[in-house]
């Protein structure tokens, strides 16, 4: 069993995350970690887990864990993404991992000298629903696809959250803009080229809240658009010419809907539509990771691919200061 620290007490990790890892077959939670002792003991008597350290660096020195996964505020992940790996520990860090996609080369560079499996928790990668949209589109069943259709939205307002705070790594485009990039990348296997975009703040945050976005991929084209200020909507469709392909509820599946994918062909004479009860996409990640931290070979988010999904979401933002392309 892959012995997992959690540093810091976060919402995503209590609510999600650490259920996942409780429930994999083959890694545990075996420490909670966190700069106030009683909530560290609050949250590991929760999940059962044995040890409860009042500081990060304490759990980082001790030998009770293998890996550590860090759910801490974004501008924080690079710096804690070093230090884990320093100490020996394998290290899944929440996304996005860094907000400048030049903040990746010292983790990669951390990971290369410690010899120790680092990856961004992008869980939509494990999920069977992208796996099956992935495989369809390379099985050829829409045909050449020509464009790709995204959006994702929610409405928060709430000025603590580290979501509305630029000091913590706030915004929409490192919060949700990743995903419709990420799972593009991930199910075609192709790399943006180059991007036009259009960007809104918040004047009382300072914080992107929208934004639209055209990429250019060579063979085929992304559209979407993501809000923190918008009804709550998910949607990614592939559109080939023989077909197109529908993912209901491509991201969070709890909150959005069923999970999905519909294949429609060209005259919609025929769909098919695929359904995946509870995928439990956190728990797959979980266990990938384990198996890849042991040695086994498996499919995980690569520090170099997360470096490439960060140079787009960069260069989203440089397109947003200009008219016309901006080369990713």
């Amino acid at each position: 069993m892959l012995r997992f620290g959690i540093l810091s007490t976060a919402r995503i990790g209590r609510e999600l995350v650490v259920p996942a890892i409780q429930d994999a077959e083959n890694c545990v939670v075996t420490a909670i970690a966190s700069r106030d002792q009683a909530k560290a003991r609050a949250m590991a008597d929760r999940f059962s887990v044995p040890h409860a350290f009042g500081s990060y660096e304490e759990m980082l020195a001790s030998d009770v864990i293998d890996a550590v996964y860090i759910p801490l505020p974004t501008s924080q992940h690079v710096e804690w993404a070093i230090k884990a790996a320093d100490a020996g520990k394998h290290v899944l860090c929440e996304k996005p991992l860094a907000l400048k996609a030049e903040e990746i080369e010292a983790v990669i560079a951390a990971r290369d000298r410690n010899r120790v499996l680092v990856s961004e928790a992008y869980m939509v990668t494990y999920s069977p629903v992208w796996r099956k949209v992935r495989s369809l589109i390379a099985d050829g069943a829409i045909g050449k696809l020509r464009h790709v259709q995204g959006a994702f939205t929610y409405y928060n307002r709430d000025p603590g959250n580290m979501r509305n705070v630029p000091a913590l790594g706030g915004g929409g485009l490192p919060d949700i803009g990743v995903y419709p990039a990420i799972t593009t990348r991930f199910t075609t296997g192709k790399e943006p080229l180059r991007v036009q975009a259009n960007t809104d703040r918040d004047p009382e945050f300072g914080t992107d809240i929208y934004s639209s976005v055209r990429a250019d991929f060579g063979d085929f084209e992304l559209s979407f658009y993501i809000s923190t200020q918008l009804a709550a909507r998910q949607v990614m469709v592939f559109h080939g010419d023989q077909g197109y392909i529908e993912v209901k509820s491509p991201f969070n599946a709890d909150r959005y809907g069923r999970e999905e994918v519909e294949l429609t062909n060209q005259n919609h004479a025929q769909s098919q539509l695929f359904r995946f009860q509870d995928a439990r996409q956190y728990k797959l990640e979980a266990e990938a990771f384990a198996r890849a931290a042991k040695g086994e070979a498996e499919e995980v988010v690569t520090l170099e691919s997360s470096r490439l999904n960060q140079k787009f979401i960069d260069a989203i933002y440089r397109a947003s200061e200009k008219a016309g392309w901006e080369a990713v």
